[in-house]
């Protein structure tokens, strides 16, 4: 009986050193666990505050940029716009110098018809008056020759009778 008391109290023993040792096991691990789960937590706080950071300074740098992309836009925008202005100006002032051109080509060619028609009317009326003024010249030609004819023949008869008056007194 004896022995049989001695191994029971050294299982017991036995026992209660194993549930000690469990006892301590289970505290190491829940510490460990603890310890663990605190690092891992903060690792993971730290990457998350890490990735917040970096994604918070590429988002405002985003941000600026895209603001600048935009301004860039519409001040492209309003040079574009500025130069459809200047181009639809530059078209109605090449439109306006063509019309006012044109103007000035029909311009000079009704002169130019009115200075030929002007031109042949003068020719014909130099042509008129020299015929006229030949015309004049014609009869006071044959005005003249009838003079000279009739003052010839008057000189004549004058000296005809001259003569024979001379002859006959």
């Amino acid at each position: 009986g004896e022995v049989q008391n001695m191994l029971e109290r050294f299982g017991a023993d036995i026992n209660k050193a194993l549930l000690a040792k469990r006892k301590r096991l289970e505290m190491y691990t829940k510490a460990s666990l603890k310890t663990s789960n605190q690092k891992i937590e903060h690792v993971w706080k730290t990457q998350q505050e890490q990735r917040q950071k970096l994604n918070h300074e590429f988002s405002q740098q985003f941000l600026t940029l895209f603001q600048q992309w935009d301004v860039d836009v519409q001040k492209a925008e309003e040079q574009e716009e500025k130069l459809a202005n200047m181009f639809r100006q530059q078209q109605k002032v090449f439109q306006q110098a063509r019309i006012v051109q044109s103007q000035r080509l029909k311009t000079i060619k009704q002169l130019y018809d009115q200075f030929s028609k002007s031109m042949e009317e003068l020719e014909k009326s130099h042509e008129n008056l020299l015929a006229g003024a030949q015309s004049e010249l014609r009869k006071e030609m044959a005005l003249l020759q009838k003079k000279i004819m009739m003052d010839t023949q008057q000189q004549e008869m004058a000296t005809v009778r001259k003569s024979l008056q001379s002859m006959l007194f």
